[in-house]
């Protein structure tokens, strides 16, 4: 199945679902008003002569700076690392020195990890850029420079998104590289719509959000695809939303990696959900849709395509697609959590025991 799917009797004037609408537009907000603040971390390094790039952070949030260095990696000649903390602090990184430039990203500011992970950094050399949601916080005060955007994990998806597209597109407008991306005055001008424009998809959804919390709340484990930049998406809310906070298990796979091993898994009765952006990857998702169906699984597309996003060009739909996902992903996750009467805050280990 597709979605979305239309139920005539739904109306605009019905009730979102547990959600907060002036509180996700201020925090996204926030996140697109840091965009002169990025604009000068990034001048400041590229004249100072920084010659890497490091995009990082622990578990989930690290998977949400990924569409930023995938970017970057496609169109910039500029080398961008985006390796585990936890390994890179255990085996070293010739890549991280004086002129390296590290985005550190971590909501809360003390996640354990990449607490450490600073002042091994700036030992090297590495200038440290903080991305927190609270300023007086280990890594809020201790940071080079510290870009603060408050949220909380229902919001912080899109809020991280949308920060870490700034930064690399400042760093492309700096190094002369956007190229067809086109104009970034443009592309900054067309990013002040996207708290209404996310705004508008939470809404689009909400008729078909329980449905598909129907869905992935009714089989025991999923397999979860996609590719180019909404991977990371799939990725995140496979492993950090339904393992992590409902204990659903997933199989997140790359679409271009599904064909070499989980194809297998699947016959009837295996359900398969796809997400779907608008990037050049968009092929490879596309031939995952077509397999699974003929070989009896139970395929459920989630496609960016389908949701009009008011103000956005489609080169800036492309771009922001992790965060269109993560948009339309958080209101099936507030039916998910009444469905299975299990709260998104529930953890049996995470933050509970030492380990």
């Amino acid at each position: 199945m597709t979605y979305p799917r239309r139920r005539a009797f739904w109306k605009r004037t019905q009730r979102v679902l547990n959600f907060d609408e002036t509180r996700f537009l201020r925090i996204q907000s926030g996140a697109v008003g840091l965009a002169e603040a990025i604009d000068d971390v990034v001048g400041e390094a590229l004249a100072a002569g920084v010659s890497n790039l490091h995009f990082v952070g622990t578990g989930g949030v690290a998977i949400l700076l990924e569409p930023a260095a995938q970017l970057l990696r496609s169109r910039s000649s500029v080398p961008v690392f985006n390796d585990r903390l936890a390994e890179t602090m255990a085996a070293g990184s010739a890549n991280l020195n004086e002129r390296s430039l590290v985005f550190l990203a971590s909501l809360s500011g003390t996640t354990k990890e990449s607490v450490a992970f600073l002042p091994y950094a700036k030992a090297r050399g590495a200038r440290v850029v903080a991305l927190v949601g609270h300023p007086d916080s280990p890594l809020g005060r201790d940071a080079d420079r510290t870009l603060v955007n408050f949220a909380a994990d229902d919001t912080s998806s899109e809020s991280f998104y949308i920060q870490t597209l700034f930064i690399a597109l400042s760093v492309l407008r700096g190094r002369n590289e956007l190229g067809e991306l086109g104009d970034y005055a443009t592309l900054l001008a067309g990013m002040r719509a996207a708290p209404q424009a996310l705004l508008s998809l939470k809404r689009a959804i909400e008729p078909t959000a329980e449905e598909l919390a129907h869905v992935i709340g009714g089989r025991d484990w999923h397999i979860f695809t996609g590719a180019g930049n909404v991977w990371p998406e799939a990725h995140y809310y496979a492993m950090c939303i339904l393992e992590e906070m409902q204990w659903i298990r997933t199989r997140p796979v790359h679409a271009s990696d599904f064909f070499h091993g989980a194809l297998e898994l699947v016959e009837a009765g295996v359900s398969v959900v796809l997400f779907k952006g608008e990037d050049s990857s968009r092929p490879l998702a596309e031939r995952v849709e077509r397999f699974v169906p003929a070989v009896g699984g139970s395929l459920t597309v989630l496609d960016t395509a389908h949701y009009a996003t008011p103000g956005f060009s489609p080169r800036l739909r492309g771009l922001l697609a992790p965060a269109l996902v993560a948009t339309l992903l958080e209101r099936v996750s507030a039916h998910l959590e009444v469905l299975r009467k299990h709260p998104l805050t529930t953890r049996r280990y995470y933050r509970r025991v030492e380990y």
